[in-house]
């Protein structure tokens, strides 16, 4: 079986097919909100977001300490449950941004315009925001195809790969998914 997923090259180009569309429609989903007419529970999402975020820093916190103690039994457990966790975040985010407008950091009066008053009101906050949730969105970006390279490697038997790719990939997901919970307590009041 590992044999046959190592060479078979449509898993690479699985990978790097997701990889380029995730971005894609998750930035046209932003852009261009399609309002399937969800109902208004998925404005509860963002705070199920911050929950998913949350629990993916346990899991591979959890995964790693399995790793460090030789035990690679539960360390592949707990990324399951990390992959698994992301795969529902993503789902959840398109079904979200899909049916909900962009809320924006500093709009007191939930007009969709963040104007000079209210950037004034929030001072350098929005600045601080900003960074944070620029970092986070261009870092899970790109954390993706690492994180699906990672899975390969290691299902694959590739393990002296897997070792190298983790080595950049893990710090990476777990600055995201803790950034993720931090953007959305920053945003939280803005939200209708």
């Amino acid at each position: 079986m590992e044999k046959e997923l190592s060479d078979n090259k449509t898993y690479l180009r699985i990978i790097y097919l997701v990889s380029i569309l995730i971005p894609i429609v998750v930035a046209l989903l932003i852009l261009f909100p399609a309002k399937f007419g969800a109902g208004d529970w998925v404005k509860l999402l963002p705070a199920v977001h911050a929950i998913i975020n949350s629990l993916t820093v346990l899991t591979l916190l959890a995964a790693l300490i399995a790793i460090k103690k030789g035990n690679v039994e539960v360390h592949r457990a707990f990324m399951f449950a990390s992959l698994y966790l992301g795969v529902g975040f993503l789902i959840s985010y398109i079904l979200y941004h899909s049916n909900v407008p962009s809320v924006k950091f500093g709009d007191i009066n939930h007009d969709g315009i963040v104007d000079e008053i209210e950037k004034a009101a929030v001072g350098t906050n929005r600045i601080v925001y900003l960074v944070i949730l620029a970092s986070h969105i261009l870092l899970s970006i790109l954390v993706v195809p690492f994180v699906l390279f990672a899975f390969y490697y290691a299902l694959t038997g590739q393990i002296a790969k897997h070792r190298r790719m983790v080595k950049y990939t893990f710090p990476v997901w777990m600055y995201v998914s803790i950034t993720g919970v931090i953007v959305y307590f920053l945003i939280k009041p803005y939200y209708f």
